[in-house]
């Protein structure tokens, strides 16, 4: 695991805890010139995207870039001659930098079982991205902790970027949404543009604009990394050690008890997964954070459903304390939740045979 009091960036850390709304200034310089020293990235002028808003962050954190300057043109012999080009030009090419997703033929994905068809911004974090986040961790880009946070980045947080950028649905249904949502980081950029109807727009305004959406999608990545570096990771970790120590909770190996409080939902899926194990778990217990009972809590068939692989028992649900004790048959029981996903004993041991008898069940 990592070792975070030594590897994490300390002062960039103090300093995006304390003003969430800024990011060092010297990664959003601009130029109108070719004629510098530094190296200079291009991305096209006109409406901005999340996509080459968050590509232009990413590319001038690595090394290779680092605050290069930005130059937003769509003039091709400007372009030939920038050192990097991002979402404009019509070329994918690695080996010259060049990131562009918009031309005929192109069907580039992450890969790793990632299927989405990346933007820029997935172009650039792909090429890039382990080595931005070995820096900031200060590790060796192949240690495994990088790895997985390159992946666990990209599914949790880069993937959306491009699937919207790339009007991908999120579902394959033809049915309309239920409900709108216009809170996602690319709306939120997108809002960023200048107000069509103002007619004071020039294109130092519009830069202006664009400075301040890389802003805002760098922070929101910054933030991304350090949440799954300090917090998801360490949990992977406790889920992946419970996980392998399940059969000595039960022969059945469908119990697992969480060791340490933290959030496991999400890592079960992939985990079960990666670990290969079959059959899968069906409860998870562990102590309350606000009380010294215990709870038992049923796993989901998937992450988004709210129904459960295999829930309490019908007659306990809805029953609480003494009633629900003389149901069970089991001491110290404090509730079964009327869906039959969580319930309560005021003893691990109860837990336990709360989880036992329900298997059987």
């Amino acid at each position: 695991m990592l070792g975070f009091s030594k590897n994490l960036s300390q002062n960039f850390y103090k300093h995006l805890v304390c003003n969430k709304r800024s990011v060092s200034r010297s990664v959003f310089s601009f130029s109108t010139s070719t004629n510098l020293a530094k190296r200079v990235v291009g991305t096209h002028n006109g409406k901005f995207h999340c996509d080459e808003a968050l590509a232009c962050f990413l590319i001038r954190s690595t090394d290779k870039f680092s605050n290069a300057h930005i130059i937003r043109s769509r003039d091709p012999q400007v372009l030939e001659t920038l050192d990097a080009v991002l979402d404009v030009g019509g070329v994918y090419d690695p080996s010259r930098d060049r990131y562009d997703h918009h031309q005929k033929g192109f069907h580039e994905v992450f890969g790793h079982g990632f299927t989405t068809k990346l933007s820029s911004a997935g172009l650039v974090y792909k090429q890039y991205g382990a080595e931005i986040i070995a820096k900031e961790f200060q590790l060796n880009e192949e240690h495994q902790d990088v790895h997985e946070l390159f992946l666990a980045v990209y599914k949790n947080f880069v993937e959306a970027i491009d699937a919207a950028d790339n009007g991908i649905n999120q579902y394959d249904i033809d049915q309309p949404p239920r409900y709108v949502i216009n809170t996602s980081l690319s709306q939120r950029v997108g809002r960023l543009n200048l107000d069509w109807a103002d007619p004071s727009q020039s294109s130092e305004r519009e830069d202006e604009a664009f400075q301040l959406a890389m802003k805002v999608a760098g922070t929101e990545f910054m933030e991304s990394i350090h949440f799954h570096a300090k917090l998801w990771l360490p949990a992977r970790s406790i889920v992946m050690e419970c996980l392998a120590s399940r059969e000595d909770i039960d022969p059945s190996g469908e119990i697992m008890v969480l060791t340490k409080s933290c959030p496991w939902k999400l890592h079960i899926f992939e985990l079960e997964e990666k670990m290969k194990i079959n059959p899968t778990i069906k409860y998870v217990i562990y102590q309350d954070d606000r009380s010294e009972n215990w709870r038992i809590q049923a796993v989901a068939v998937s992450p988004d459903k709210f129904e459960s692989r295999k829930p309490l028992p019908l007659p306990w649900r809805g029953l609480v304390d003494n009633e629900l004790s003389e149901a069970t048959g089991i001491p110290g029981c404090v509730f079964v939740h009327m869906s039959g996903f969580i319930g309560g004993n005021q003893s691990y041991e109860g837990a336990l045979d709360m989880a036992r008898t329900s298997l059987k069940a």
